[in-house]
């Protein structure tokens, strides 16, 4: 389970890409260093998460595959 100062968005139902649009403007409202636990139904956020988590410099700290779905534990890089 993440720590207590992890924000958790739950982004299941939403297709491509709504999901990386709307974890990307929730990490902008973050500050540097703070997490997101993101949650999606997503087939593609598999392969669009990592992606736009390596061109955004935020690190990826976790992916977990759980039924129906994936959560990706990112956190926020300092661009």
């Amino acid at each position: 389970m993440p720590p207590d100062s992890t924000h958790i968005y739950d982004l299941r139902g939403l297709n491509c890409p709504l999901p990386v649009l709307r974890a990307k403007k929730r990490l902008a409202g973050m500050k540097p260093g703070e997490r997101l636990l993101v949650e999606t139904t997503d087939p593609l956020a598999a392969i669009d998460i990592p992606a736009f988590c390596n061109e955004d410099r935020h690190r990826l700290l976790a992916t977990e595959t759980v039924p129906g779905g994936h959560r990706f534990l990112i956190e926020r890089g300092a661009g």
